[in-house]
């Protein structure tokens, strides 16, 4: 019975090793506008990094999304959206993405272009999330979210039902803003 259990655990633990020494800061990811975002300058900051698309049912959380960005940028968050189409609900181009999010939800906070967020053609970021949390800790769907310390290791992680709002989401990041290490 313990051999399973050992089984079962390093199934939704196991990572590896070369991708878990990395940290957020350690890569980079286009913008929607072409530029590149290098997330070293992210460092001591926290971020809530959330795969996005603009045909789901949980789009009204770009909404959320930008209020709590609103709220604590001052404060060191950054909310960084990456579009995907991984669940076939993203618009085909950046440019469209870019001007949706802009007129309907009034985003603000930094966008990725479209990336790819599952299998191995993934982002090296989410590559590095796979490899950093729990199977269920994947995104299975569109706006999962994932808090970044200052340190730019994975706090938690919060499925596409978590509204941006919810109280635990808040207190989560206002612990990490706010709390000495």
């Amino acid at each position: 019975m313990r051999y399973i259990l050992l089984i079962i655990l390093a199934m939704f633990f196991s990572s590896s090793s070369e991708s878990s020494d990395k940290i957020l800061h350690d890569f980079s990811i286009e913008s929607i506008s072409g530029d590149a975002i290098n997330l070293a300058k992210y460092k001591d900051k926290v971020v809530l990094l959330v795969n996005t698309a603009s045909k789901c049912g949980f789009t009204p959380q770009y909404s959320g999304l930008q209020k709590i960005y609103d709220r604590y940028k001052d404060d060191g968050l950054i909310v960084l959206g990456v579009p995907t189409n991984d669940f076939n609900q993203e618009l085909s181009n950046d440019k469209d993405v870019k001007q949706f999010c802009e007129i309907r939800y009034g985003v603000k906070f930094p966008m990725a272009s479209i990336q790819k967020i599952k299998g191995d053609n993934a982002h090296p970021i989410y590559k590095w999330i796979q490899s950093n949390v729990s199977v269920i800790g994947q995104p299975r769907w569109n706006f999962h979210k994932y808090l970044i310390g200052k340190d730019g290791k994975i706090i938690n992680w919060f499925s596409s039902m978590t509204s941006p709002t919810s109280d635990g989401m808040i207190n989560q990041i206002e612990t990490a803003l706010y709390d000495e290490e």
